[in-house]
């Protein structure tokens, strides 16, 4: 199973920052963690489903947006860090 690590700032939207998840792509990654912690839904993602601008998801150190997207696959031995950064200016 992959290995998935939220940061601090989701800390109070789920109960433990490490699971472990089957999914086999970041999009079903997203899904189960939005149905497993329904809190989550719309801090990771917008209304259309799209990964939020101040929200960053790499998958073994590298980013999503430089791969494929939602559609970037999660294997068995594979890290996932999904990381919520800090907006204000």
């Amino acid at each position: 199973m992959a290995a998935v690590r939220l940061d601090g700032m989701l800390r109070q939207f789920v109960p433990h920052l490490e699971v472990t998840t089957k999914a086999p792509s970041v999009e079903a990654l997203l899904d189960e963690l939005e149905t497993k912690y329904p809190r989550l839904r719309l801090r990771l993602r917008d209304e259309t489903g799209a990964v939020r601008r101040f929200v960053r998801i790499f998958v073994n150190g590298e980013e999503i947006r430089h791969l494929n997207g939602l559609e970037t696959p999660v294997a068995g031995q594979d890290r996932v860090d999904i990381l919520h950064s800090i907006q204000g200016g």
